[in-house]
């Protein structure tokens, strides 16, 4: 398994990006200005991308694993090598996700915990209904984790 920080051509990972943010506009206004970070477990399995929000605080942007991946530990790999990467530059990761159980509970075994959210982001920032599980997405959730250098 190797993690890899891809600094050009990252419109080549669209297909997995829109896996987790599937309106290509919202993902135009983060993935130049992030970090992308790939990861292959011989072939690509999970990609994200981290920006930087000011003052210490990284934002986890776009997490994505393809779909016959899921499961599997790469993501939470995955979130775990940038929360590494990032406590010597930082001391907040930060994630916003839509307010699905099955998404809140990864992320919380990933050491995030609920901070705030964002009444009605997906109605008023998307150009149409997401949905994930059958549920149409409402309300951002963001999830914080402290950074701690070793």
């Amino acid at each position: 398994m190797e993690i890899k920080q891809i600094k050009t051509n990252k419109k080549d990972f669209l297909d997995l990006l829109l896996l987790a943010d599937e309106q290509e506009d919202m993902i135009d206004k983060y993935l130049e200005r992030g970090d992308l970070f790939a990861l292959y477990d011989e072939d690509l399995k999970s990609i994200c991308v981290v920006t930087n929000e000011g003052e210490g605080t990284y934002e986890l942007q776009s997490l994505a694993t393809y779909e016959q991946f899921q499961g599997k530990g790469y993501g939470k790999k995955l979130v775990s090598y940038v929360a590494d990467y990032y406590k010597e530059k930082g001391s907040t990761m930060l994630v916003g996700t839509g307010d699905v159980p099955w998404i809140l509970r990864f992320y919380e075994s990933c050491g995030f915990v609920r901070a705030y959210h964002l009444e009605n982001f997906f109605i008023e920032q998307y150009d149409h209904p997401i949905y994930d599980e059958g549920i149409q997405l409402e309300d951002k959730v963001f999830l914080t984790m402290e950074l701690r250098a070793k």
